[in-house]
């Protein structure tokens, strides 16, 4: 009796927790309906506005930009970063470059040294280096802003590499429009066809910005600003409270309080800016941790101010939907687990009706192709060249995203339940493959995702067995995602032992 009830109980949060990730799912049509409603008037628009004000621009009216470095032993990419803003085309008396190096390795040195060699060429930069990395990134850029020059803030990370034309492209928004307090460019890719892993995430990256962020900030929803590659107005940031270290995405925090202040973000398509994937899936995986804690530290944070304030019912049911989002992952590692005993204790799977089964696999059906439609779209629309031979890529990105469920679910949980964290960088090579390798802790979490994977694979034919065939094809993507990324975890983390021997 205790286990029939049970059984009810594990069979009642699975159907909620289906129904969740239906609802992300289907949002994925939503982000794209808006997209393909909103592309071609507003990138034209844009082109447009910036067309006529570069055609009767007075250089010497442009505002004061200083631009933010925020680097932590990042010794492979601090030279070429350096270099790439120096070469921005703006005028160089209104362009203050700030180095914020919290390194404590040798990038120190190099960046001291690449500072002065800018300075000997004229240009205004300057090198702040704190021994205390209070708040991390958010600490660094604050005590950059109590020594800056600029009315805008211009931000990179180190393993961006800005076009020249990326400041003449993305100032006059702000100047035009004093009601944006932020303006985001687009990711590009510097190593896209490097690996599988890298070619997978670029796909990812391009569905978030090609479809995603245009989405919403054509759509006149919250968006968020990306931690790089955007510039923000120094009156919003303060405004919004300024930079706060409390949540591991300083950069969705500061956008939500800023919008929620009355300012707004705009997202401009046609500006991309390259950057670095991680080729180490560790390092892949150490990124999304931080991105899936701090969404859902943001989420816990700013959504009862989102919910109390005079926005619409759209913009709150976005916002939740957006900061939430990472929450797909327990939802469906939970899915996963939990399908196998309910059909090998014969229980309700085996006795639907078919009118009912018949419905349940169309919703599903539909829910799980959206990401992939995301994707597929965003592809087409990107502007790169080869998109349709990218798109063979796709079955690596469903594997990485349900392989990556395990990870992602610690740093949900690790949110909700308030465990502290530090900001842990992702290492990049910057640019030269192989010159230099990362301390790694082991990898334990691969363990689990090894044997997740081992048993989908038992659930996997029990429910081949069963005849029931709604939840095999779901459960044969998790057995080879979770077995893909605790393998692959394994050895990279074997292969950068040896090249640090």
């Amino acid at each position: 009796m205790i286990a029939t009830v049970l059984l009810d109980i594990l069979f009642v949060l699975y159907i909620i927790a289906g129904i969740g990730l239906v609802l992300y799912g289907f949002n994925c049509y939503f982000s794209v309906f808006l997209f393909l409603k909103n592309h071609r008037i507003n990138r034209k628009a844009d082109r447009d506005e910036l067309d006529n004000f570069l055609k009767n621009l007075d250089i010497n009216n442009l505002p004061k930009v200083t631009t933010q470095l925020p680097v932590f032993n990042e010794g492979n990419c601090v030279e070429r970063l350096i270099e790439s803003v120096c070469a921005m085309e703006y005028p160089k008396h209104l362009h203050e470059i700030q180095v914020l190096d919290d390194s404590t390795d040798d990038c120190l040195e190099i960046s001291t040294k690449k500072v002065a060699e800018m300075k000997e060429k004229g240009y205004n930069i300057t090198l702040i280096h704190r021994t205390n990395r209070a708040d991390y990134k958010a600490g660094a850029l604050k005590e950059g802003m109590t020594q800056c020059e600029g009315e805008f803030l211009a931000i990179f990370d180190a393993d961006f590499v800005p076009e020249k034309n990326f400041l003449m492209h993305t100032v006059p928004y702000l100047v035009m429009d004093k009601r944006i307090g932020l303006v985001q460019g687009r990711w590009g890719h510097l190593n896209r066809s490097e690996s599988g892993l890298t070619l997978a995430q670029s796909i990812g990256i391009d569905g978030h910005f090609v479809i995603e962020q245009s989405a919403r900030s054509w759509g006149g929803l919250f968006m968020n600003f990306n931690g790089t590659a955007g510039v923000w107005r120094r009156k919003a940031i303060d405004e919004a409270g300024g930079w706060e270290g409390d949540t591991l995405t300083e950069d969705m925090d500061l956008s939500y309080r800023s919008q929620l202040a009355g300012w707004k973000m705009k997202f401009v398509f046609d500006v991309i800016v390259p950057a670095e994937l991680p080729a180490d899936i560790n390092a892949f995986k150490s990124q999304q941790y931080r991105w899936a804690k701090g969404s859902i530290q943001t989420a816990i944070k700013d959504l009862p101010r989102v919910f109390s304030s005079n926005e619409s019912l759209k913009i709150k049911i976005q916002s939740f939907l957006h900061t939430t989002h990472y929450s797909i992952h327990p939802l469906m590692l939970f899915t996963a687990i939990s399908a196998f005993p309910l059909l090998a204790f014969g229980h309700r799977f085996g006795y639907m009706p078919v009118w009912l089964f018949s419905v349940l696999f169309a919703i599903i059906a539909l829910a799980a192709v959206a990401p992939s439609t995301l994707y597929f779209i965003a592809q087409k629309f990107s502007g790169s060249v080869g998109w349709r031979k990218r798109m063979a890529a796709l079955p690596l990105l469903m594997s990485l995203g349900v392989g990556i469920a395990v990870n992602n679910t610690c740093a949900v949980l690790s949110a909700v339940f308030g465990r502290k964290s530090s900001f842990i960088r992702t290492p990049k090579q910057g640019g030269t493959i192989g010159i230099k390798k990362f301390k790694q802790k082991f990898p334990a979490i691969a363990f689990f995702e090894i044997c997740c994977g081992i048993y989908c694979v038992f659930g996997l034919l029990e429910y081949i067995d069963a005849r029931v065939f709604l939840i095999g094809p779901f459960l044969a993507l998790y057995a080879v995602g979770f077995l893909s990324v605790g393998v692959l975890s394994m050895v990279h983390y074997i292969d950068n032992l040896s090249g640090q021997s």
